[in-house]
């Protein structure tokens, strides 16, 4: 019995330590300093338009990885879900730049459908988050392949030249990480979020304050899956073409960059901002092995140092505060 309550003790120690909402941006700030140090040309328009463009797809997969773990889930389907939602969208697009916009409402359909899988099956049967997206990704990704078995397709121009463009001297890429920061100021005052973060903080004090749990649940997952459809869309627009394995390391990067941000992974704690910082801090960091010459088989060590890092500080900080 004390073994048992110390692992649980223990558990929930780790699910709600989570890092200061200063400290992404304190890594980010690092990581740039490294970066500038590394590369000469790291402040040129070019440069900065080419490191948002690996931004863009993370921080969106991130964004909505922060909304499911606010509200207390976890979904480990949504780097394949962004895979189904671009490979769905090239193909309808088919290279044709007066589809655009049909490929974009498939990309985010596809997204909020698999979402509401995930949703229906959470909130619905009660299973748990893990083991459902653990399963649901491996079918996502079945029928990925199904829609496009290799890589391949053409991106319409309007795209791809949209992606490389700036605006007022500022990369499009740029402007389209802040548009997603704004667009999280605009959700968190919406009744459904403030639902979520409750549910995330205690779900029994959250029911019975009248809440719907099942329902504020089961949307979660399909705000993520809708930021899951983005994501498919700037992997296109950053790559060109379509790849039905471009999203498999996406949700556990995706899950990196919310403890990097300060999200405690019980629920109820922290802010998507934090993710999105968090997710800038493991590019750069790939960014930075690339140039100083670690080859890339080393990346998935390289950001699981980093996580284990984002939780000894968070630790410590906790442990000062106590």
């Amino acid at each position: 019995m004390t073994v048992r309550t110390d692992a649980g003790d223990a558990l929930r120690r780790l699910t709600t330590t989570h890092l200061p909402s200063w400290m992404p941006w304190l890594l980010l700030l690092v990581a740039v300093a490294l970066s500038a140090t590394l590369r000469d040309n790291f402040f040129s328009q070019y440069s900065i338009s080419s490191t948002f463009a690996t931004f863009v797809p993370l921080v969106l997969v991130a964004v909505g990885q922060a909304i499911v773990i606010i509200g207390g889930g976890l979904d480990l389907s949504i780097g394949a879900v962004a895979a189904l939602s671009s490979v769905v969208a090239i193909t309808v697009m088919g290279g044709d730049d007066g589809r655009v916009l049909l490929g974009v409402l498939a990309a985010l359909a596809t997204g909020m459908a698999c979402g509401a899988v995930n949703g229906l099956i959470v909130a619905g049967l009660r299973l748990q988050p893990l083991i459902t997206t653990f399963a649901t990704a491996s079918v996502f990704g079945g029928v990925t392949l199904w829609v496009l078995p290799t890589p391949g397709g053409r991106v319409p121009g309007m795209i791809t030249g949209t992606f490389r463009l700036a605006i007022v001297g500022i990369p499009v890429t740029v402007w389209l990480v802040l548009l997603v920061a704004a667009a999280w100021f605009l959700l968190k005052r919406t009744r459904l979020m403030r639902h979520i973060y409750a549910m995330g903080g205690d779900p029994a004090a959250a029911y019975a304050s009248l809440v719907p749990v099942r329902r504020s649940q089961a949307l979660s997952y399909v705000l993520a899956g809708a930021f899951a459809g983005l994501a498919g869309l700037a992997i296109l627009a950053n790559s060109g073409s379509g790849d039905p394995f471009i999203g498999g390391a996406m949700a556990l990067d995706s899950v990196a960059a919310v403890v990097i941000g300060g999200i405690a992974l019980r629920g109820g704690i922290g802010s998507p901002l934090g993710a999105i910082g968090g997710a800038m801090v493991l590019s750069l960091a790939s960014s930075i092995l690339f140039f100083v010459g670690v080859p890339s088989t080393y990346r998935p060590l390289a950001e699981g140092l980093v996580v284990i890092a984002a939780l000894a500080l968070s630790a410590l900080s906790d442990r000062r505060k106590t």
